[in-house]
């Protein structure tokens, strides 16, 4: 209880840096910087020691990889982070396989081993762990029972991070892909959710003890009506006020390929509108919408750490405004 609330305190948010190899070396290979060990290691080095992060930052979510390196001098990432003032955490998950007999849909996988896992990062240092799932909208998506067995993994890890001593952070996300319509957005996010929930206590998970980190309720990024950031801020909180318990300490939100301006006009709407209306925290748990400028900037040349790093802050600072409700689009670095 005690992690989940300092996660969520003083207005500050989570960097999530926890691409796999996979995801993390596409997005260098559209910048052309070598997908290696050692330039992932430079870049997540060039994230975690920008100068005074832990203002705006309370926790980084860590890939398997990531949590066992160290800087070029030798340091371990997590006394970095530690140093820094800020919660290590880690993604456990395997990763979302297409679901057996359900065209269209994934399921998360990664229980098995997650005990003796979970056991290892906690002595290495980690204080709470993430785990995705992915809910895909079509003309006859998500299934019942594709929404059923994520839930139902989601809250099985859920308990083993609880029973490990880590705050498990909850993660249905809702995709933006499609056609799809804010409404309709609004009503599969909400089945997912009421789905989790059901899961979690039925799984005797302390929801005390938990981060929820969702969606935004959007309308697909094909869709021809797109909404306005207060229309996102009322749908996404009504939904959320309809589905989750006040016993959550905070919900970070996700970023799900928003621009990074986007997704901090979103929240600043959100935490204007209802900072003081909602039972938990209003955050943000960001990867991209937080490391993107910085990756463009960086690019893998080492003139660029300090710029790429301003970038990073910069974000960072955005969206700590953004939980205030006082972000504008002006207060972003821009580099020359």
């Amino acid at each position: 209880m005690d992690t989940a609330n300092a996660l969520v305190a003083d207005d500050k948010g989570l960097l999530a840096m926890d691409e796999s190899h996979p995801t993390c070396d596409r997005r260098f290979a559209k910048l052309g910087i070598p997908q290696t060990v050692e330039a992932r290691r430079t870049y997540r080095e060039l994230l975690i020691t920008a100068p005074g992060l832990g203002k705006s930052i309370s926790g980084v979510i860590l890939f398997d990889e990531t949590i066992r390196q160290q800087t070029k001098d030798g340091t371990p990432f997590l006394r970095i982070i530690a140093d820094a003032g800020i919660i290590p955490g880690i993604k456990v998950d395997a990763g979302a396989k297409e679901m057996a007999g359900h065209p269209g849909e994934k399921i998360t996988e990664g229980l098995d081993g997650l005990r003796e896992r979970l056991e290892e990062y906690f002595k290495m240092g980690a204080r709470f762990a993430k785990w995705r799932a992915v809910i895909a909208i079509g003309e006859d998506l998500p299934s019942r029972s594709g929404l059923e067995a994520n839930a139902h993994a989601l809250a099985r890890y859920a308990a083993l991070c609880q029973e490990a001593g880590l705050v498990p952070i909850v993660e249905p996300e809702v995709l933006m892909d499609g056609e799809h319509t804010l409404e309709r957005c609004r009503k599969v996010t909400e089945e997912a959710l009421r789905n989790v929930f059901i899961q979690l206590n039925c799984q005797r998970v302390m929801l005390e003890g938990i981060l929820l980190k969702p969606n935004m309720v959007l309308p697909g990024l094909t869709c021809p009506q797109q909404a306005s950031d207060e229309a996102v801020a009322d749908a996404t909180v009504q939904s959320l006020l309809r589905t989750v318990p006040a016993a959550v300490p905070g919900i970070a939100f996700l970023s799900g390929g928003q621009t990074a301006d986007l997704a901090s006009a979103r929240l600043n709407a959100m935490s204007a509108r209802y900072k003081s209306r909602v039972p938990w925290a209003l955050s943000f748990s960001y990867g991209r919408a937080l490391q993107q400028p910085a990756l463009e900037i960086w690019s893998g040349r080492e003139a660029n750490g300090k710029a790429a790093q301003e970038a990073l802050l910069s974000r960072a600072r955005c969206n700590r405004a953004a939980r205030r409700g006082e972000y504008t689009a002006a207060m972003a670095w821009r580099s020359s």
